[in-house]
C-alpha cells in the first residue's frame, strides 16, 4: 500500500510538472540562420502539438506551417514552429504570426557577424515525433551570455503556490473543525464498547466461577 501511494504521488508530481514544463513560457538565446514554411501533415495524435489557431484548421489534415531554424552558443541546432495561437490553450493569445515570421527574418545573421537574439516559446522538440516548440515573440539581445529572468513563470508559480497554500489551510480548518470532532467521537463510541464487552466478559468469567466453586462443594462431600 505505501509503495502505490508513493507511486501515485509521483506520477501526479511527474504529469503536473510536465503540463507546466509545456505550457509556461521558456527563452532561448540563439541566432536565427533560416525561416521558411513547410506544409505539415496533421492526421495522427501528434496533432495535439499543434496548434489550433481557428475552427477551420482542426478539421484540416495538413496546413502550412511557418519555421525559424536558429542555433545556439554551443552551436546545437534549434528549430521553432511559428503559429497563432488563437483564443485556445494554451493561453498566449498569438495572432501576430506574419509579423514575427518577418521580425525573425529581418533577424538573421551568419556566424562571421552573430545577431543574438532571445526567442520565448513553448512546448517541446521531440526529433522522433516531429513535434516543435511554438514561438512566441523574438527580440535582440546583446549577447549569447544573457541572462533572461522568467518573471512570467515566477508569477505564475507563485500564484499557484499560494492558492495551495489556502487551499490547504482551508483543508486542515475543515477537518479541525468538521471530521476530528466525528472521529473522536467514533473512537469513544469504540472504547465504550470495548470496555462494555470487556465488562460483561469479566462478568461471565465470575458467574463461570461461582458456578465452578459451586459444583466443587459437591465433589468433597462424604456420602452417608
Amino acid at each position: 500500500m505505501k509503495y502505490a501511494k508513493w507511486t501515485f504521488l509521483a506520477t501526479l508530481a511527474l504529469i503536473v510538472f510536465g503540463f507546466f514544463h509545456y505550457t509556461l513560457p521558456q527563452h532561448d538565446i540563439v541566432r536565427i540562420v533560416n525561416t521558411y514554411q513547410e506544409r505539415q501533415d496533421l492526421d495522427d495524435w501528434t496533432r495535439i502539438f499543434w496548434a489550433t489557431p481557428d475552427d477551420q484548421a482542426t478539421g484540416l489534415i495538413n496546413r502550412d506551417v511557418q519555421f525559424i531554424q536558429a542555433v545556439d552558443a554551443d552551436g546545437d541546432p534549434r528549430v521553432y514552429r511559428n503559429e497563432d495561437t488563437g483564443w485556445n490553450w494554451p493561453p498566449y493569445f498569438k495572432f501576430d504570426t506574419a509579423n514575427l515570421q518577418t521580425q525573425a527574418e529581418d533577424l538573421k545573421s551568419t556566424s562571421a557577424a552573430p545577431q543574438w537574439v532571445s526567442i520565448t516559446h513553448y512546448g517541446w522538440r521531440i526529433v522522433y515525433l516531429s513535434t516543435f516548440p511554438n514561438a512566441i515573440a523574438v527580440k535582440p539581445v546583446a549577447g549569447p551570455d544573457v541572462t533572461v529572468i522568467p518573471w512570467v513563470n515566477i508569477i505564475i508559480l507563485t500564484f499557484l503556490a499560494l492558492i495551495l497554500f489556502m487551499i490547504r489551510r482551508m483543508w486542515l480548518q475543515f477537518r479541525e473543525r468538521m471530521i476530528d470532532p466525528v472521529i473522536e467521537d467514533v473512537e469513544e463510541a469504540w472504547d465504550n464498547v470495548d470496555a462494555q464487552a470487556d465488562q460483561a466478559a469479566a462478568k461471565a468469567r465470575g458467574v463461570w466461577g461461582r458456578f465452578k466453586a459451586w459444583l466443587g462443594t459437591w465433589q468433597g462431600k462424604p456420602r452417608r
